[in-house]
């Protein structure tokens, strides 16, 4: 290259620098509805336990990547809405591993408000911490709903759709999950029959 093919404008890339801007991300429809639809219960999940904003987007960038390399067999597999959460789980899990920590509701001020409001509902009377560290330790599905129902305020319906189960069987995990917490805090069962007041 000389200097008249500088005022003249040419380069060795002459011509090759604009293709590839306009070609960049030829993205699926479908997956872009998908990360519409998804994006911000992945990051609001990610970020309850990553415990910032920053860490939650890397991570769920990193989900959405995934899920792209393999979006045509996701999208054969015919549950979509299973795998995708499990690429989800498996990326954060690996993420707090990587720092050697518990997930940030563990350990963060804002969690500790929300569960301080969920108290009732998980039939908690005393010993936060205690309750922090019995909710990290439940079964994964169990964790999942209590995380989305009772943490992030997700409904039941919610919840079904995006695990891929009926709302029946999220009810079910959320039982067995409080029932579960109930026992590891040492808290008395609830002699009430279903649908009675108090």
């Amino acid at each position: 290259m000389n200097g008249e093919d500088v005022q003249r404008g040419d380069s060795p890339h002459h011509g090759r620098l604009t293709q590839p801007v306009r070609d960049l991300l030829a993205l699926p429809l479908d997956f872009e509805a998908y990360y519409l639809g998804h994006q911000e219960l992945f990051h609001n999940y990610a970020e309850l336990h990553l415990g910032s904003r920053r860490a939650a987007e890397d991570a769920v960038h990193g989900v959405f990547l995934t899920i792209l390399t393999s979006w045509d067999e996701l999208l054969q597999a015919g549950n979509l809405e299973q795998r995708a959460w499990a690429i989800v789980r498996r990326t954060v899990s690996r993420r707090l591993e990587a720092e050697g920590r518990p997930p940030a509701f563990v350990i963060n001020g804002a969690i500790a408000r929300v569960l301080r409001a969920a108290r009732d509902k998980l039939s908690v009377m005393e010993s936060r911490r205690g309750l922090y560290e019995a909710i990290a330790a439940l079964p994964s599905r169990q964790f999942d709903v209590i995380v989305l129902r009772y943490l992030l305020g997700y409904p039941t319906s919610r919840i079904a759709w995006f695990m891929g189960l009926n709302e029946r069987t999220v009810d079910y995990h959320g039982r067995k999950g409080k029932e579960r917490l109930r026992v590891q805090l040492g808290l008395p069962a609830d002699t009430r029959k279903r649908g009675e007041r108090k």
